[in-house]
């Protein structure tokens, strides 16, 4: 019994030291590049910066049905803003790229969509759940995360939240 609570309590210690350790990304943090993640451009060509621009980061899945419902809102989000400077990254967590590929092709979306290949961004991230949003300032730091796409409410939040960035100074160097 004595060896068992003692397996027991140093398993915990060690589950209790890896939860502390992990990476994940939090409001006021700088999110990871998506080049130094590996992460790679469904259409081709190069990933964005993640500084210099407000941006909106969505992880999504192939698998997942409120992401299917996300793709138009910010299809419509990336309509209204980008000509502000709004720039509109999706990516893929999808462990097989064909289903990242067929997702991106039928919802057709004008906004860069990114697949995370190695699954190197979503693990040093942390994200939440299925889709999981961050709004990026300028600088590149995280200012708001939405965990879960809930309809017109997240998409009146993620507007407001935007309208408040594009309207601050630009302070990257």
């Amino acid at each position: 019994m004595w060896l068992r609570t003692r397996i027991v309590s140093c398993v915990s210690l060690v589950l209790a030291a890896a939860a502390a350790i992990r990476a994940d990304v939090k409001v006021g943090d700088v999110f990871p590049r998506f080049a130094s993640m590996g992460v790679v451009n469904l259409a081709g060509g190069d990933v964005p910066a993640t500084t210099g621009h407000v941006m909106l980061v969505d992880f999504w899945a192939s698998w997942c049905a409120p992401c299917k419902a996300s793709f138009p809102a910010m299809a419509k989000i990336y309509a209204d803003y980008s000509s502000r400077g709004l720039v509109v990254a999706a990516v893929s967590v999808d462990e097989k790229p064909a289903n990242a590929v067929a997702f991106w092709k039928k919802m057709a979306p004008p906004f860069i969509t990114l697949h995370d290949r190695g699954q190197n961004l979503v693990k040093e991230v942390v994200v939440p759940t299925m889709p999981s949003s961050y709004v990026l300032g300028r600088d590149g730091k995280v200012r708001f995360i939405h965990e879960g796409f809930h309809g017109d409410p997240t998409d009146r939040e993620i507007r407001r939240e935007i309208e408040l960035l594009l309207a601050e100074k630009d302070s990257t160097p």
